[in-house]
């Protein structure tokens, strides 16, 4: 007798993988310091450094003209206060039509070795960054006193 079980197709268990990171591998050669190293009293208590790509370098500094589609602001978390020990990156992109409601900012958290771990619209980056003002106090979704 011959049977025949018409069993489906096994599902694929394996995750997806993680997305695209919105900035650069070699960020740390490539940007900018664009604020040295320095306590967070948010990003869990980590000292940061905050980092831009060419884009967005000198909007940033000038804080006069909007940052171009394409940019990239990087804070980079770390460990210890000589910002040595990287233990996670949170990256924001300016991507034109990407959500008003949030600047136009991709946002992104990562790990040290750069793997995305939150991607998009991430509430608790928008929801701090959004009510920058004006300068010096904030501009553009950074909310940072430049020095």
């Amino acid at each position: 007798m011959l049977v025949i079980l018409l069993a489906g197709c096994p599902e694929d268990e394996t995750e997806p993988p993680p997305p695209a990171a919105v900035f650069a591998s070699d960020w740390a050669s490539r940007y900018r310091e664009v604020r040295n190293c320095r306590s967070s009293p948010d990003h869990e208590l980590h000292f940061i450094r905050i980092l831009a790509d060419d884009l967005a370098h000198d909007p940033y500094l000038a804080r006069t003209d909007p940052f171009p589609d394409r940019s990239v602001v990087l804070k980079a978390e770390h460990d210890d206060q000589e910002c040595t020990e990287l233990v996670a990156i949170t990256a924001m992109r300016r991507e034109a039509r990407f959500d008003a409601a949030s600047g136009d900012w991709h946002w992104q958290r990562a790990k040290a070795d750069g793997t995305v771990v939150e991607d998009g619209k991430l509430q608790e980056c928008s929801s701090c960054h959004s009510d920058c003002g004006v300068p010096p106090d904030g501009f553009d979704w950074t909310c940072a006193v430049v020095p």
